[in-house]
């Protein structure tokens, strides 16, 4: 399964079977946050046969269930510390996905101060992401349209397939609170408000990328 494959497949899944992951799907899985975690200075974590962080209350407000591995998203406080989650976060859901798993990114819904991850000192835990077999392959949502979130149509087509894939991000209650703008071959993508918006750009922004496929273009 390529990325752009799993982008298309992926849909947020909350319920999950009493399956476990085979071994080497979690040491791949450790081998990618290993690596991302170089590249950004992020402390992403697998964690695995935990079912505390969905056990409570939240959790089954949240309609989860099964839920006993996630990634824990974990990095140094700072400015930047949501959108680079979002980004290399992402990374993780879609090989996830290739995997033959299935991910919910979640923030409220879960018992974070239970969860069995590594928070160093001057570090925070802003959301997990479950992991695991879903009872379901999830459901496509209803999302915006190229024309809500771009200046322009008009543009070369690896810009319309970064578009494409953008638009198939998963953002904090499916709100896709982003604008795109182009100016030659320089992609400008802002937040436009609303939560957890931050880490929305991040995971939209790697979407736009895997959609535009290596081509030659710069972030503004």
């Amino acid at each position: 399964m390529t990325l752009l494959e799993a982008i298309d497949a992926r849909h947020s899944v909350r319920q999950y079977l009493e399956k476990p992951i085979e071994d080497e799907k979690i040491a791949a899985l450790r081998e990618a946050a290993e690596k991302v975690n170089k590249e950004s200075g992020l402390h992403l974590q697998i964690v695995t046969n935990e079912p505390k962080a969905f056990s409570g209350p939240l959790a089954h407000y949240g309609n989860f269930t099964n839920v006993t591995n996630y990634i824990a998203c974990v990095g140094k406080k700072g400015k930047t510390l949501h959108e680079d989650l979002g980004y290399y976060g992402e990374k993780l859901v879609l090989l996830a996905q290739q995997l033959g798993l299935n991910t919910c990114w979640v923030a409220l819904t879960a018992s974070k101060r239970k969860a069995a991850a590594v928070i160093e000192k001057g570090e925070k835990m802003p959301v997990l992401i479950s992991l695991g077999y879903g009872a379901t392959q999830g459901h496509e949502r209803k999302t915006k349209s190229a024309a809500e979130v771009s200046d322009t149509l008009d543009g070369p087509d690896w810009y319309k397939a970064g578009l494409d894939a953008a638009l198939k991000a998963p953002t904090a209650t499916n709100q896709q609170r982003f604008f795109f703008s182009l100016q030659g071959s320089t992609v400008s993508l802002k937040a436009t408000g609303g939560f957890y918006s931050d880490m929305d750009r991040g995971i939209v922004k790697y979407h736009f990328e895997v959609g535009a496929g290596g081509a030659d273009f710069t972030w503004a």
